[in-house]
């Protein structure tokens, strides 16, 4: 399945952050929505940002358009205040992209769970990230550091447990 560009990504002007206020906001919102869409496709969890420069998700070769560094960092600022990236380092140059937040994954994983009757029951995560049980399901592939913060999201809730096992951590469901 390819991924289906926005209108906005043909149109050159996108590629160079507006003036105006109002279509700034604008455009600041159809690019966060662009890169969350585009990480979710791509399933992209972590992101550098001088290497994301050359992706195709800020550079159009097609119309020959590349959102600059600044910009880059300009829509990244935008979607940390949503909640949907955090910076891994002080320089700013590796981020955590959330195109899904730690507690919508939580609410996905305990819909299998219950849907599945596996309540009451402990799983290690790679069983719940990459078991033959979860091959279809949309958190199948989750990296650890989200699928932990999903974990805990649920704990908050009361329907988690996350525990040490000989071998790592697992999760027992309530």
């Amino acid at each position: 399945m390819s991924f289906e560009w926005p209108w906005q990504y043909n149109f050159p002007p996108f590629f160079t952050l507006q003036p105006n206020v109002d279509t700034r906001q604008k455009q600041l919102a159809a690019w966060c929505s662009l890169v969350l869409s585009y990480c979710r496709h791509r399933k992209l969890y972590t992101v550098d940002v001088l290497e994301v420069q050359e992706s195709p998700v800020f550079n159009n070769k097609k119309i020959e358009r590349k959102l600059s560094v600044e910009a880059i960092q300009v829509v990244f600022e935008e979607l940390r205040k949503k909640g949907n990236l955090e910076w891994m380092d002080k320089n700013k140059t590796r981020c955590l992209i959330m195109w899904r937040r730690p507690e919508e994954w939580g609410k996905l994983i305990y819909q299998w769970v219950s849907k599945n009757g596996m309540v009451n029951s402990v799983f290690t995560l790679y069983e719940l990230s990459n078991g033959e049980d979860t091959e279809n399901e949309e958190f199948h592939g989750l990296e650890d550091w989200m699928l932990l913060r999903s974990l805990q999201a649920l704990h908050a809730e009361g329907k988690a447990e996350v525990i040490t096992l000989d071998d790592g951590k697992g999760v027992k469901f309530f």
